[in-house]
């Protein structure tokens, strides 16, 4: 058998994941051939070559074993809690191989947890680039808007570090909606970020699906993966990967040239328009411009204004007469206005006549 990288071992003989035996390795836990190695680049031959973890040897697991348990909440998702907790470990009672799981639950989440022995099979489960789905359904204390869910699948930022797109969808509205929620990332406590980003505290989290399987079990209870469920999982995690969403704003590919229908009617051609000037034209009238005035101006007369009215205006005795023609009252008439009488007004009787009233012969009263 080749050599392999010291991680590569851990994780095939069951001891942990690819990344819990790197920090095996770093602690100055392993030794191969009683020489205790540190660097991570370090390899073996696990046919040739004497591994041990704090002490004890490794042998290569005779078949491979796949269980699935549904982690009920109180418990923590490692093999060994240094402060004594209850960890996931004490549930596998009856099992005989060394298995450890695939990814993690927190101390407070429950559902859907994954063992195995077999470490390519965890690695490539866990590993981002392999995108599998994990759906979760959690409980929070406030309902999302539409703008939030939008921003939610689009991938926010955690740790200075922007999520992958992800998908989320209320399957119960109220004043603590729940939600279905679908991530491809395994990052801690990842669903709790993103939600504790928009100002929500998630209270319940479970763990329904990974890939297409799911939960079908009590909670604390576990169970055997089927040949069937683990050959589709081969499937799953050998398929390639699929491709990257497109950028929005993403540069177009280049259009297939068109073809040009050249039709045999003949087709008047229109002269082209003459480009219109950025400025007015000049005018070359010595006059004014007409004023867009709505009334039409007043004509002007030819002859001079007269000095002097026509008539001069008529004096009252003991005043003298007005000179200044300005004043004077203007007559529409053409002829002079007529002179006063010599003769006094006449004044009314107001008393009874002197003479009787003629009687009237047709025998009417006057």
């Amino acid at each position: 058998m080749a050599e392999q990288r010291l991680q590569k071992i851990l994780s095939q003989a069951g001891v942990a994941s690819r990344r819990k035996a790197e920090e095996l390795i770093t602690e100055g836990r392993v030794t191969v051939n009683g020489v205790v190695v540190t660097e991570l680049g370090s390899k073996a031959d696990f046919e040739v070559d004497h591994v041990k973890v704090d002490g004890r040897l490794l042998r290569a697991p005779k078949h491979h074993t796949y269980i699935a348990m549904n982690k009920p909440k109180g418990c923590v998702t490692t093999v060994s809690d240094p402060e004594g907790r209850e960890t996931v470990m004490h549930l596998l009672r009856g099992v005989r191989e060394r298995v450890f799981p695939v990814g993690r639950l927190d101390y407070q989440s429950e559902g859907l947890l994954l063992f195995t022995n077999d470490g390519d099979f965890a690695h490539k489960l866990t590993s981002p680039a392999s995108h599998v789905t994990k759906t979760y359904v959690v409980k929070v204390n406030g309902q999302m808007t539409d703008e939030q869910e939008n921003a939610f699948r689009e991938g926010v930022s955690v740790h200075g570090r922007r999520t992958s797109p992800a998908e989320i969808k209320c399957i119960k509205t109220g004043v603590n909606p729940w939600y279905e929620v679908k991530i491809t990332e395994g990052r801690q406590n990842q669903i709790r970020l993103m939600f504790a980003y928009f100002g929500k505290l998630v209270e319940k989290l479970r763990r329904v699906k990974i890939a297409f399987l799911q939960l079908d079990v009590a909670p604390g209870r576990y169970r055997s993966l089927t040949p069937s469920e683990v050959e589709h999982f081969q499937k799953v995690l050998s398929a390639p990967a699929p491709p990257r969403a497109i950028a929005k704003f993403a540069a177009k590919a280049e259009a297939k040239p068109q073809v040009e229908v050249v039709s045999t009617r003949p087709v008047a051609l229109k002269p082209p328009a003459a480009p219109k000037p950025k400025f007015p034209p000049r005018s070359n009238s010595r006059f004014p411009p007409k004023s867009n005035s709505k009334f039409p101006p007043r004509s002007k007369s030819t002859f001079p204004p007269k000095s002097t009215p026509r008539f001069a205006p008529k004096s009252s005795p003991g005043s003298p007469a007005k000179s200044n023609a300005a004043y004077s009252p203007k007559s529409s008439s053409k002829f002079p206005p007529r002179p006063a009488s010599k003769f006094p007004p006449k004044h009314k009787r107001t008393g009874p006549s002197r003479f009787p009233p003629k009687k009237r012969t047709d025998g009417k009263h006057s």
